[in-house]
C-alpha cells in the first residue's frame, strides 16, 4: 500500500510538471507570433504604460476580416492590453482617473469606440473560450469615439504610440493602412 501511494505521488507531481512544460511551450511558441511590448510615456509627473501583444499582418485583411467591424476587439494579441496612468488623463474632455485599466475597441470604417475597463488583470487573456471579447461591459469606466483614418502606407505590425506634439499628446493606433489618433490632455501637479 505504501509503494501504491508513493508511485501515485509520484505520477502526480510528473503530469504537472509535464502540463507546466507544455503550457509554457504553447505560451512561448503564442508570444513568438505576437511579442509582447510595453509602451511609456513620462512627462513630469505622469507615467502612461501601455503593455499589449503586437500581431503582425502576414499578408491578410486585417480590419472588416481578421478583426470585424462593429465587434469589440482586445486590441492587439493573446493578452488584454493594459494602460495604466498615475494622473488623471483626459480623452474628448472625459477624465479617467488615475488607475490601471484593460484597453479595448470597436473598429469600424470611420471611427472606432475607445474602451477602458477597470479588469486589468496581468495576465487577462483577451478572448473567451468562445472567442469573443473577453471583457465584462459593467466594469467599462470610460469610451471615447476616435476617427480612423485608411491611408496608403501599410504598417505590417500592430503597433501604439504615445506621442506628445507642444502642449498635446495622443495615444495612436496603426496597423495595415488604419491609423486612429486619440488626442488626451492632462496637468500636472
Amino acid at each position: 500500500m505504501k509503494n501504491f501511494l508513493i508511485l501515485a505521488a509520484l505520477a502526480v507531481v510528473l503530469i504537472a510538471v509535464l502540463w507546466s512544460v507544455v503550457n509554457t511551450m504553447r505560451l512561448k511558441q503564442t508570444k513568438s507570433f505576437s511579442p509582447e511590448e510595453v509602451v511609456t510615456f513620462p512627462d513630469g509627473d505622469l507615467k502612461i504604460t501601455v503593455f499589449y501583444n503586437r500581431p503582425y499582418k502576414k499578408g491578410r485583411e486585417i480590419f472588416g476580416s481578421l478583426v470585424p467591424y462593429g465587434k469589440v476587439w482586445r486590441t492587439g494579441a493573446n493578452e488584454a492590453t493594459i494602460f495604466e496612468n498615475n494622473l488623471v488623463v483626459s480623452f474628448n474632455g472625459k477624465r479617467l482617473m488615475p488607475g490601471k485599466y484593460s484597453l479595448w475597441t470597436i473598429p469600424d470604417t470611420t471611427s472606432w469606440q475607445i474602451i477602458f475597463n477597470a479588469s486589468a488583470r496581468n495576465g487577462l487573456w483577451g478572448i473567451n473560450s468562445e472567442g469573443e471579447a473577453n471583457r465584462d461591459p459593467s466594469l467599462d469606466v470610460l469610451i471615447v469615439t476616435a476617427p480612423a483614418i485608411v491611408q496608403e502606407n501599410s504598417f505590417e505590425q500592430f503597433t501604439i504610440q504615445l506621442d506628445k506634439m507642444g502642449e498635446e499628446a495622443e495615444m495612436v493606433l496603426l496597423w495595415d493602412k488604419t491609423v486612429v489618433a486619440i488626442p488626451f490632455s492632462y496637468q500636472q501637479p
